[in-house]
């Protein structure tokens, strides 16, 4: 009877460490890591790695950043091997660092009417409804935490001012 209680009681240790350092990984995946693990940003990732801003995103932060799904880069005619040259890497720098905002931005701090300016330069412009957009694009899923900043998943990809 002794030796069973010291085995559960060993085994419910372990059950709660094993638990502790599953949430310590979790907390210290980048948003470059939980975009790659999500299945639906391959072109995401990928385009970030085409211009070289995955160590940019894999860095402290905090970033939020504005995550187009593989199906909006496909609505948007994005096609990365057009993109191999220097003017074509220059533009999609450009699309993705619009996608982007220094400091950590939770959809509680999204206002009707808010403008934050993206890492581009260029200001993002925020409407609060029955959905939450940014500029023409909905926010299909808010608050995905990552090590270095938040995730809001959106359903279009944000086109930089001309």
């Amino acid at each position: 009877m002794n030796r069973l209680l010291t085995i559960t009681i060993a085994a419910l240790f372990l059950a709660q460490t094993l638990a502790i350092v599953q949430a310590q990984d979790e907390n210290e995946q980048t948003i470059v890591d939980v975009a790659d693990g999500t299945g639906s940003h391959d072109t995401l990732v990928a385009a970030l790695s085409h211009v070289g801003l995955v160590e940019t995103l894999n860095s402290e932060g905090p970033f939020t950043v504005f995550a187009p799904t593989d199906d909006a880069f496909t609505e948007a005619g994005i096609d990365l091997t057009a993109l191999d040259n220097e003017e074509g890497k220059a533009l999609l720098t450009d699309i993705l660092l619009y996608h982007v905002i220094s400091g950590a931005v939770p959809s509680s701090a999204v206002t009707d009417g808010l403008v934050a300016a993206a890492v581009n330069g260029d200001d993002l412009t925020f409407s609060v409804g029955e959905d939450v957009m940014v500029n023409d694009a909905n926010v299909v899923l808010a608050d995905v935490p990552a090590s270095n900043g938040v995730i809001h998943v959106i359903d279009k990809v944000l086109m930089p001012p001309a």
